[in-house]
């Protein structure tokens, strides 16, 4: 235990308030309110950080180690920093103790970051910063939210904690992933899914629509208690309705999970418990899907170094336990503390049920012996993740809610302060019965955006006449839908980091944040290696064809049986982003490039794909040629050697014209198969 955080509970102990004003308070130790209180230091102001756990770095040392990052180039400032540290520690062979740096595919030798991590690395390193900086962080500091905050006027003062301890400060940085600082403060906030028709949006409200996602009932299930008989009811979690019209609002929240961090090496594993509560009714659904005949492991194993995961949801009936907190961002702390118990009961027991329930597939049991929870995460919490995925809870409403446009780049986005690149997100929302009688999932969406877009300073200021000295860098003003893609841990450390140079600017100016002066604001932000904008061709966010050498085919020009799942999640990529097969329907899927050659003679071949450890390592490539046919195979986990996009399946001679081509399938292939582009480079004989 540090002497730190002794001295900070000794001082607890003594005073009723934490401290003499500090100049910023960040209240919510998340990845993002550490940036905020590092910046705030590092720009010469005292700094009080409030941390209700006993943990730093929320998700980011919560489990959710396999960054969701987008396009990597717009991430700067103390979030690149971070990520920089991450390589660093990982440099160090003594890092590898389970395993190798080289071959791995998230370790680049040549790049100056590293995105994937282990949780009790990436906590080390920010309470590293923390120290570096000699920062007071409060741990176990509640806000009390039946005495709420003291205002004067619209300006927040204090607010008192479960302890009876008083927050004093001259500007207020709620960080937390629920906003109950901000709620407290007065401000105008949103739970749930706005209609499309309230920002014109496309993308938002109930998504029934959107049926061709990976995570719903690809066979009829059936949701009836006694099945075929509407009279018995519904099993376990299908929402009873009514169910509200596509496109329409409603105050549904995509579902919660935790991320999981298993392990398949035998010294850093532990069998996954049966838990005390275990439900078999919960898993009905799961027993249901599996006997329709999908036998899809339901889990997205991600690999992190040393043999350790992120696991995150996956298909029908995953870790997403869908529908069971929509009271979590308003409930109180006793509602809030049922639900991710309940969360957590369910996670352990899908486990458990994957491993040793005689009603789940044999094929599946066998895959889940490998696993276990991994023994060096959350040791002070039963290897089990101390942060719950709140994907989204309460959002403010400022001058600027971000949509829809602003992702899509469709409008003006005033005063950047970061920027995001992810997928327009959202996991289901709930559970329905269909007019025909099967259960289904509503509420996935996953859209590209095209490439980066700003983030406006006014969307993390509450409203001009609202309360004046309070910043919001996690629950941003923002639709439902543009938040599912603002929501990365990246964005939300540039935006602590912003967040903090606005308040310390608002400090030495006298003014209130919603009157900070925006080209002082800009020019500190630089300074700090923040990235405001993003100077790529406006060709959708990849890599523009026509400036690629040689007949490029992309994936929008293949002819495709199958491969209807498009992503921009792992870049870089050729134009708008890539297909995949979402690992089903092998030997049915399949991308024909057709290039129209402007001449006879030799083409290199060259294939483009992301490279990612749920890749498949045995994607077939049929090439053909004027000479014949050629069957050839590519490890998609592995990096593509040139300029880290292609791959060279072969020198072959082509007529001119339409009549050679490359088809890239799915048989026996063993992960996800990427369909993005294809080059055919001449070569002089």
């Amino acid at each position: 235990m540090s002497r730190l955080f002794l001295a900070v509970v000794a001082a607890c102990a003594l005073t009723p308030r934490l401290r003499a004003e500090p100049d910023v308070v960040v209240y919510g130790a998340t990845a993002g309110g550490v940036a905020a209180a590092v910046q705030a230091a590092r720009m010469g102001k005292t700094v009080v950080l409030i941390e209700p756990s006993k943990h730093v770095g929320g998700l980011t040392s919560g489990g959710l180690g396999y960054t969701d990052s987008g396009n990597k180039a717009v991430i700067g400032g103390i979030a690149r920093e971070f990520y920089q540290r991450v390589k660093k520690h990982y440099d160090d062979p003594a890092a590898w103790p389970f395993g190798k740096r080289e071959g791995f595919p998230g370790y680049r030798p040549n790049e100056d970051a590293m995105w994937v991590f282990e949780p009790h690395v990436a906590e080390k390193i920010l309470r590293d910063m923390l120290a570096e900086h000699k920062i007071e962080v409060a741990f176990g500091e509640r806000l009390d939210r039946k005495r709420g905050a003291k205002l004067d006027g619209k300006r927040l003062r204090s607010f008192w904690t479960e302890s009876g301890k008083v927050v004093e400060g001259k500007v207020f940085i709620d960080a937390t992933y629920e906003g109950d600082l901000m709620a407290a403060a007065g401000v105008s906030y949103a739970v749930g899914r706005e209609p499309n028709s309230r920002y014109n949006e496309t993308l938002n409200g109930v998504a029934r629509r959107w049926q061709t996602h990976t995570h719903r009932f690809l066979n009829r299930v059936d949701p009836f208690v006694r099945p075929g008989d509407r009279t018995s009811g519904y099993v376990f979690g299908i929402d009873p309705g009514p169910y509200p019209a596509d496109g329409e609002g409603d105050a549904r929240i995509q579902a919660y999970c935790f991320r999981m961090c298993m392990s398949n090496v035998a010294e850093n594993r532990v069998p996954f418990p049966r838990p005390d509560g275990y439900v078999e009714a919960w898993y009905e659904l799961l027993f249901r899907n599996f006997e329709a005949g999908d036998l899809r492991l339901p889990l997205k194993i991600d690999m992190m170094p040393n043999g350790t995961t992120d696991t995150n949801n996956n298909y029908a009936v995953s870790t997403d336990f869908i529908g069971q907190n929509y009271r979590y961002p308003e409930g109180d702390y006793a509602e809030r503390e049922r639900i991710v118990k309940q969360h957590e009961v369910y996670q352990k027991g899908l486990m458990w049920t994957l491993a040793n329930h005689q009603r789940v597939p044999e094929s599946i049991r066998d895959k889940m012996k490998a696993w276990g929870l991994a023994k060096r995460e959350f040791t002070d919490n039963g290897n089990w993740p101390h942060q719950i995925y709140v994907r989204e809870a309460r959002r403010l409403v400022s001058d600027h809610v971000m949509t829809e446009a602003d992702c899509r780049r469709l409008r003006d986005t005033p005063q950047s302060v970061g920027m995001g690149s992810y997928n327009m997100d959202s996991h289901n929302c709930m559970r329905w019965v269909t007019a025909d009688g099967v259960v289904q999932n509503e509420g996935d969406v996953q859209e590209s955006p095209g490439g980066p877009y700003r983030i406006s300073y006014k969307s993390i200021v509450p409203k001009a006449g609202e309360c004046p000295n309070l910043l919001v860098p996690v629950c941003v003003a923002s639709s439902h839908i543009a938040y599912g893609s603002i929501r990365m841990e990246p964005v939300f450390m540039v935006l602590g980091q912003s967040s903090a140079t606005a308040a310390v600017l608002a400090i030495e100016a006298g003014d209130d944040v919603q009157g900070v002066d925006y080209s002082r604001l800009r020019t500190r932000l630089l300074a700090d290696k923040q990235v405001l904008e993003h100077t790529a061709p406006p060709h959708r966010g990849g890599i523009d064809p026509k400036k690629l050498p040689g007949v490029v085919v992309d994936d929008e020009q293949a002819e495709r049986v199958g491969f209807e799942t498009t992503s921009s999640s792992v870049g870089p990529f050729v134009g708008s982003g890539y297909r995949h097969d979402g690992a089903k329907d092998r030997g049915k899927q399949t991308a024909r490039f057709t290039p129209d050659l402007p001449a006879a003679g030799k083409y290199q071949v060259r294939v483009a794909y992301t490279a990612n450890m749920n890749r498949a390592t045995n994607v077939p490539v049929t090439v053909v040629h004027a000479d014949g046919k050629a069957e050839v195979r590519i490890n998609q986990r592995r990096q593509p050697p040139v300029s880290e996009l292609f791959v060279t399946v072969g020198t072959y001679r082509f007529e001119a014209g339409r009549r050679g081509s490359v088809t890239i399938g799915n048989t026996d292939a063993d992960g996800y198969v990427i369909a993005d582009a294809v080059v055919f480079l001449p070569v002089k004989d």
